[in-house]
C-alpha cells in the first residue's frame, strides 16, 4: 500500500494536511484554562454541523460504536424495549449491542440494499397502545450498502403514531459528509465518529443529545462509567474531562469544525452528491449495478458496487491494494464477495475521484471483468465538467 495514494475506503478517511498538523500538537495542562480553549470551539463547532440550536455535545475517546453505547446506557434500563431494522451490517451491530445490554429488542427485517422501512415503524408504533417501546434505533447511511434512509420520514411515522419513543440515529458515515438536521428531525440522539466526515483519525466519538433525551438520564439503570455524559458534562464545566482526553484529535477536531462552516455546510454537501454522482455514472457505464436498490436511497458517501454473478468482489479490493497501492473497500456480512466499496467522503475532489475509478477499472480489467477499460473515466469526466459546481443542489 502507498502513502502517496489516497484511500478509497468509507473510512477512515483522507485527512487534509493542516488538520493532520493540528493533531501533533505539544502537550499542554489538560486540565488547564488552554484546554477549555480548545474544548468548547470544539463542542460548539459540532453542534452547528449538526444544525442544532439545542443539542448538548460529548466527545469520548472512543469510535461510533462507543457512541452506540453512550446512547444505550445513558438513557435506558435492562429489559426496556427497543424498535430497530436490520438493513446492513451496521444496523446489525447496534441490535447486537442492544441485545448484550439486555434490552428487549423488536427487529424488523430489511432487504440489505433499501432504506429503513419508516411505514412499518409507524404500523408497530401505532399498535404499541403501551408505549413500551422506548427508543427507535435508524441508521442514517449503512456504510455496508451505501444506502441513505429517511430520517425525517421515520420522525414522521413517530409522530403520526403519537408515539413518545426516543429517536436515536447512527450518523457515523454521514454526518458533516451529508445534511443532517438534527433539531428538524427530532433527533434525540446522533452519533458519529471522528474518522469519516470529519476527516480526522479514528479515536473520538461523538454524541449529541436532545433535551428530551438528557431528561432520560437520570431514570435509566443501565451501568455506566467510562461513557456517564453526567461525569462528562462536570468535566466541561471545569474545562477538563473526568479522564485524560485526547487534546490532539480534539484540536483537530476543533480545526475540522472550522473548515467545514467555513466552506458552508451547502457545499459540503453538494461536493459530496456530485463527487458520488460521477462515480455512480462511472458505474452505469461499466454495465455494473450498486447495491443500494434505487436512486432516493443511493449515500453520498459510499457506493457499493455488485460484481457479476459468481465474481468474488473482494479480488478487487487485494488486487486493488497489491498492485497500484490503492484501498477500496470490501463487502460486509450478507454482501461479502458481492460488492466492493468506493468510499468518496471528507477530503475528497472530483479529481481524485477520477484516480479512484480509473484504478478500480484497470483491477477488473486485470481480473477479466467485462468492462471496457476507460469508459467509466469518461461518463464521470463527462459528468464533473459540464457541472457548475454551485449549482448542484442536495435533496432535502
Amino acid at each position: 500500500m502507498s502513502f502517496q495514494n489516497p484511500v478509497f475506503i468509507p473510512g477512515p478517511t483522507n485527512m487534509p494536511e493542516e488538520i493532520r498538523k493540528s493533531i501533533y500538537m505539544p502537550t499542554i495542562d489538560h486540565r488547564s484554562p488552554l484546554f477549555g480553549e480548545i474544548l468548547h470551539p470544539a463542542l460548539a463547532g459540532v453542534k452547528k454541523v449538526l444544525k442544532s440550536e439545542t443539542a448538548e455535545i460529548f466527545v469520548f475517546p472512543s469510535t461510533g460504536t462507543g457512541g452506540w453505547e453512550t446512547a444505550l446506557t445513558n438513557t435506558l434500563s435492562a429489559g426496556d424495549k427497543v424498535l430497530a431494522a436490520r438493513n446492513g451490517m451496521f444496523s446489525h451491530r447496534w441490535i447486537d449491542m442492544c441485545n448484550r445490554h439486555c434490552l428487549d429488542v423488536q427487529v424488523v427485517e430489511a432487504t440489505w440494499g433499501e432504506g429503513l422501512p419508516a411505514d412499518r415503524y409507524e404500523e408497530i408504533l401505532t399498535a404499541d397502545k403501551g408505549h413500551e417501546i422506548k427508543v427507535v434505533l435508524a441508521t442514517h447511511n449503512e456504510t455496508a450498502t451505501g444506502v441513505k434512509s429517511d430520517i425525517a420520514a421515520v420522525r414522521r411515522a413517530l409522530n403520526a403514531a403519537g408515539h413518545p419513543a426516543l429517536l436515536f440515529v447512527d450518523g457515523v458515515s454521514s454526518i458533516a459528509s451529508m445534511d443532517f438536521r438534527m433539531d428538524e428531525w427530532g433527533v434525540d440522539i446522533a452519533v458519529t465518529g471522528s474518522q469519516k466526515g470529519f476527516m480526522l483519525p479514528a479515536g473520538l466519538a461523538i454524541v449529541a443529545f436532545s433535551p428530551n433525551a438528557m431528561g432520560a438520564v437520570e431514570t435509566a439503570k443501565l451501568p455506566r462509567t467510562f461513557f456517564d455524559i453526567r461525569d462528562m458534562a462536570a468535566g466541561y464545566a471545569n474545562n477538563a474531562y473526568p479522564y485524560t482526553p485526547a487534546v490532539g484529535l480534539l484540536n483537530g477536531l476543533k480545526l475540522a469544525t472550522e473548515m467545514l462552516l467555513d466552506e458552508g455546510l451547502e457545499s459540503v454537501f453538494a461536493r459530496h452528491h456530485r463527487i458520488a454522482e460521477g462515480i455512480r455514472r462511472g458505474v452505469v457505464a461499466w454495465g455494473l449495478n450498486l447495491c443500494a436498490a434505487s436512486p432516493d436511497v443511493y449515500s453520498d458517501t459510499v457506493s457499493a458496487i455488485r460484481t457479476p454473478e459468481g465474481f468474488n468482489a473482494t479480488d478487487i479490493v487485494s488486487h486493488a491494494a497489491d498492485k497500484y497501492g490503492v484501498a477500496y473497500g470490501v463487502g460486509l456480512g450478507e454482501v461479502a464477495g458481492k460488492v466492493f466499496r468506493i468510499g468518496h467522503l471528507g477530503q475528497l475532489t472530483d479529481v481524485l475521484a477520477l484516480s479512484g475509478i480509473a484504478t478500480a477499472e484497470m483491477v477488473m480489467v486485470d481480473l477479466g471483468i467485462d468492462i471496457e477499460l476507460g469508459s467509466g473515466v469518461a461518463a464521470a469526466q463527462d459528468f464533473y465538467r459540464n457541472q457548475d459546481v454551485a449549482a448542484v443542489k442536495v435533496a432535502a
